[in-house]
């Protein structure tokens, strides 16, 4: 990617704080928190550069900036650090999902309730032959985006339609054991404040995905260790059988 240290550093910035503000962030706000050493009026020139390489965009004529996809995918894949999961985390996690290790759809069922508290997100499962697994229907509401109604609507449509989840995680590309979908990747044109981030299961000799549906300013830092770990652990005890 074309970008100067300053452009990554103005991008890291924005997608934080829009990740905890959900508002579009201006360059005075910028400066002031950051203190990122460069005059407003520059802060606003990079921003529009930023703009034009599709990473920004803006909502509002008078309003600050948000981060595109393309930006939260750059942050997430170039600048993250993951938050690793405390010892008492994964036993938490192991000891709930191991008790259900002798059944297929009770495995299924602990899991997906387990990531979603966890992640505070709604949680799905699903296979290629047509059954899914939801938790966490409540989670969504945690989120300013989903009190646009017409988008948490979709999003509940979309559980009862199992063709349409396994497109979603079918538009996933590449070997990386963690996929994430933002915005218009998903496919859905209301989607774009949305994101996905799921893994690959086998179970039973059935593929299928598990993961989790949020806003596209989600912690990725701190759900993708769960969504990980707990798909990892599905395929380990599945394995066994």
């Amino acid at each position: 990617m074309d970008l100067t240290e300053r452009q990554i550093l103005i991008i890291k910035t924005i997608v934080e704080e829009f990740t905890e503000s959900a508002e579009p962030v201006g360059s005075v706000a910028l400066e002031n928190k950051y203190r990122l050493g460069v005059s407003p009026a520059t802060l606003r020139n990079e921003m529009a550069s930023l703009e034009e390489k599709g990473f920004l965009s803006q909502p509002h004529a008078s309003s600050g900036r948000i981060p595109t996809p393309l930006a939260i995918k750059f942050y997430v894949n170039e600048l993250m650090k993951e938050k690793q999961l405390s010892v008492a985390e994964e036993v938490g996690v192991k000891s709930r999902v191991w008790d259900h290790r002798f059944n297929r759809d009770d495995l299924l069922h602990e899991a997906t309730k387990v990531l979603a508290e966890r992640t505070k997100a709604l949680c799905v499962a699903a296979f290629d032959e047509g059954q899914s697994f939801h938790s966490g229907y409540a989670n969504i509401f945690n989120a300013i985006e989903f009190k646009d109604l017409d988008i948490t609507r979709e999003i509940f449509y979309l559980l009862d339609e199992q063709a349409r989840l396994m497109d979603i995680f079918g538009r996933a590309a590449g070997n990386n054991p963690i996929h994430i979908l933002v915005g218009d990747e998903m496919g859905v044109s209301l989607f774009q404040p949305v994101s996905c981030v799921f893994a690959d299961i086998h179970v039973s000799g059935r593929r299928g995905s598990l993961g989790i549906i949020g806003p596209s300013r989600q912690e990725y830092d701190r759900n993708i260790p769960f969504v990980r770990y707990v798909a990892n652990l599905v395929n380990q005890i599945a394995g066994e059988w």
